[in-house]
């Protein structure tokens, strides 16, 4: 759906495209998420792909895999 806004106050132009910038997104992603959130519309799950290079890698490690099972444990002299 296209739109044609008109009389945007400039302080909501001015935060729209600061966001933008800050963001190194487009204007028009940004005015729309804005109207979504706005008009109380759930927006869809947004992916990102930023550690996707991490998938796969994980190495098993003894020492780690006791350490955390030890602070998993309660003591119970805590909890009194």
């Amino acid at each position: 759906m296209q739109y044609t806004l008109r009389k945007v106050p400039v302080a909501v132009d001015k935060a729209l495209r600061r966001k933008a910038r800050k963001e190194g997104r487009s204007l028009n992603e940004v005015a729309v998420e804005a109207l979504t959130r706005g008009a109380g519309v759930d927006q869809p799950l947004i992916e990102n792909h930023e550690l996707d290079f991490l998938v796969g890698t994980w190495v098993e490690d003894p020492e780690v895999e006791k350490s955390l099972a030890d602070q998993r444990q309660i003591d119970q002299d805590l909890w009194k």
